[in-house]
């Protein structure tokens, strides 16, 4: 049986069909007095056609189209505020039913379009580095919030280029690298992310979706068993004391138990390698001492190293390693034979870099006034 989008079935009314599997749809057709795959038939016109209401759907019989519009609705997440940076970067502050909202940022290149998308609306982690770990968790994101994200990136993307273009100008990568822990959030992952393969809709394959984690490791091993997703580490120390002072989940997942996880990644998720991401904090993590234990410490882990320069927010307490000592500590890592590579800041103008989302969303206070 199909499992409900719990937090699309609101008080705002029928419950949205965003976040509803192919299979699911079909079940949903046959208890409609409907074949099955004229479920697959709607599945196509949510998610590879955008369709925003049924009366559209016009290889789907009518009576069909009416006893979906009486039950459920295509409600999808609502752009609150858009930011535009001078490097093309555009942040999208995204709404959802309950008035919550997350961060979702486009990323545009030349022969490619990121999309960095939130799995949580805050975070439980509270890295020192982050500025979303300074919002506390709100809640996870349902599978259908989720896939909403890229649904209206994918309509915005149509919106904003020529016709000429279409073609060129698709979703070619997403990251899971935008709010929240999201293997704190792994069944609506798992949910969102069979969607989001799906060759009758959005099919964007597993190749082109990269994870990014602190490092919680059973649901590591879980994520290379069942999605099989490229990961990203969220490192940032080769030493547990400093990792622990930056992020506390190290207490947890110590790097030595991370490190024999993602050793053992590549192998059970069919992935070619790991890819290391490190911050360079000015006289925290950033001398050559450290460059040299990391060397030691990935020995035998098919990986690379993203070095990201720390992109400030407000209040920060830490500042950003000089470029200089950023491309000595790349030459380290690199004279030893890694792959390492120095990650451009985009969207820096309008707090759209890594490290650098947050909303004004809160977990409501119900105590009663005395």
């Amino acid at each position: 049986m199909f499992t409900k989008n719990p937090v699309s079935e609101t008080k705002v009314g029928k419950p949205s069909l965003i976040g509803y599997s192919s299979k699911d749809l079909s079940e949903i057709a046959v208890e409609m007095g409907q074949e099955p795959f004229k479920g697959l038939q709607l599945f196509k016109w949510i998610y590879e056609k955008n369709s925003k209401d049924f009366e559209s759907m016009t290889d789907l019989p009518k009576d069909f189209r009416n006893k979906l519009f009486t039950k459920y609705s295509l409600r999808r997440p609502m752009i609150k505020n858009q930011y535009i940076s001078e490097d093309g970067t555009r942040k999208w502050l995204t709404s959802f039913d309950d008035g919550n909202q997350a961060e979702t940022v486009m990323i545009p290149e030349d022969n490619r379009i990121t999309l960095c998308i939130s799995s949580q609306i805050g975070c439980t982690l509270t890295c020192k580095f982050c500025y979303t770990g300074t919002q506390r968790l709100v809640r996870n994101l349902s599978a259908g919030e989720i896939v909403g994200q890229v649904i209206i990136a994918k309509e915005q993307i149509n919106n904003c280029i020529d016709d000429k273009n279409k073609e060129k100008k698709t979703i070619s990568n997403i990251v899971l690298m935008g709010m929240g822990e999201p293997l704190y959030n792994f069944n609506n992952i798992k949910k969102s992310i069979e969607i989001i393969n799906d060759k009758k809709g959005l099919s964007i394959s597993n190749k082109k979706i990269t994870l990014s984690t602190s490092g919680i490791i059973p649901q590591i091993i879980k994520c290379g068993e069942e999605l099989g997703l490229n990961l990203a580490i969220s490192l940032h120390s080769p030493d547990d004391d400093t990792r622990t002072k930056i992020m506390p989940i190290n207490k947890k997942y110590p790097i030595k138990e991370l490190i024999k996880a993602c050793k053992l990644y590549p192998q059970i998720s069919n992935t070619k390698l790991i890819t290391f991401e490190y911050v360079m904090l000015k006289d925290l993590n950033d001398s050559d001492e450290d460059a040299k234990n990391l060397v030691k410490l990935v020995k035998g882990v098919n990986c690379k190293f993203n070095l990201i320069p720390f992109n400030a927010w407000p209040n920060a307490p830490y500042e950003c390693s000089s470029n200089d000592r950023i491309l000595k500590f790349q030459k380290i890592l690199q004279d030893s034979g890694l792959g390492c590579f120095i990650r451009t800041p985009r969207g820096l103008d309008i707090l759209a870099a890594c490290g650098q989302l947050k909303t004004d969303s809160k977990i409501p206070n119900h105590r009663k006034s005395l």
